[in-house]
């Protein structure tokens, strides 16, 4: 007589209902779980509040994962105690490495959300938006969560905390000279977010390399800076300990620093001229008259009479500057030429003696 593919008699295993009434539950709960996450996401939308929606978007799947894990090892460990086996001695550890990962995972997920929020958020304000600091703040944060799960996953491991911090300690010794380079950027990263030379979004150039553009990524090994010609530059953090840097978002006024030139022939005019530019430096909207106006008669050129103009503009940004600067030397173009004179240009005088 042929036995059946499906016995019925398995169904009637109380471990094995144990097991499907386990599974079951998980199944609902998940279910429970998501549309209560759901709702909540909903409640939370329109609210200003980042930590919010960052805890219900990081704690969505890694809740899920969680509720599965402890599900089967709960009927792993069902099974376990009515059957045995050598395998299942192992779930004990492996759910608890899985939960250690499930809440780094969470807090991970966490710490990025609540500061792309608190990035969003303000950008939406208008507010002024420091995405050097929360992004520093992050990627510590985030380091540190790693660094303390790896630890704990050890301690489930087996190994002696103790005595992984007293080979960390050696290690990092012959670590630190093969990866000295790594840790150099690390470091200079680790220095460009504490002492701020520049943050992102901000111009800045070096006189000691060829380095000049808008910063747009500031990392733990280099620095994405994007040059006036519109190509990326990457340079390794090491590098800013060891340069000059001059942050040009940071000025507080941009000069106008010219050299003009008038004719020797009008030399009778360059003081009415010096001071007629200086008069009307002082009285243009544009110009900071709190800094030092400085217009004066400088040299005998070869070819020219030279006075040269020094004044700061009150606007920093670039295409302001330049029509303010463009207008200025209309306007003493303008006074050359009311008082009769003319702007240089080179000229040679030739003798010839006759015979």
């Amino acid at each position: 007589m042929n036995q059946p593919v499906f016995d019925l008699a398995y169904f009637s295993d109380p471990t094995l209902l144990r097991v499907i009434a386990v599974v079951a539950l998980v199944v609902v709960f998940n279910l429970v779980v998501r549309f209560a996450l759901h709702r909540l996401e909903l409640a939370t939308k329109y609210t200003d509040n980042p930590w919010d929606d960052a805890l219900i978007h990081a704690v969505r799947r890694p809740l899920s994962i969680l509720v599965w894990v402890v599900g089967l090892a709960y009927a792993a460990h069902i099974i376990q105690k009515e059957k045995g086996g050598f395998l299942l001695d192992l779930v004990a550890p492996f759910r608890d490495i899985a939960v250690i990962a499930c809440g780094a995972w969470f807090l991970f997920r966490l710490i990025y959300n609540v500061a792309q929020n608190m990035l969003s958020l303000r950008a939406q304000n208008e507010e002024v938006v420091d995405r050097t600091t929360i992004d520093a703040l992050s990627k510590l944060s985030r380091f540190a969560v790693v660094v303390v799960s790896v630890i704990m996953v050890m301690h489930v491991l087996g190994f002696s905390v103790s005595g992984v911090l007293a080979f960390g300690g050696l290690g990092g010794i012959a670590v630190g000279f093969a990866a000295r380079d790594i840790l150099a950027n690390f470091f200079g990263g680790l220095t460009i977010y504490m002492d701020r030379p520049f943050v992102v979004g901000e111009t800045i150039r070096s006189p000691d390399k060829a380095i000049e553009g808008t910063v747009e990524y500031i990392g733990w090994r280099l620095t994405t800076i994007r040059s006036l010609n519109k190509s990326a530059i990457y340079v390794p953090n090491a590098l800013f300990t060891t340069i000059v840097v001059e942050n040009a978002s940071r000025i507080t006024n941009r000069r106008i620093n010219e050299t003009i030139g008038i004719r020797y022939a009008d030399i009778a005019a360059m003081t009415a001229i010096v001071s007629e530019v200086r008069e009307m430096l002082a009285a243009h909207p544009e110009i900071d008259s709190s800094e030092k106006i400085s217009v004066n008669f400088d040299r005998f050129a070869d070819s020219a009479l030279n006075f040269s103009i020094t004044a700061f503009t009150q606007s920093t940004e670039g295409q302001p500057f330049q029509e303010t600067k463009q207008e200025i030397l209309l306007k003493v173009a303008e006074i050359i030429a009311l008082h009769g004179a003319e702007i240089a240009f080179p000229t040679r005088t030739l003798h010839i003696e006759g015979k």
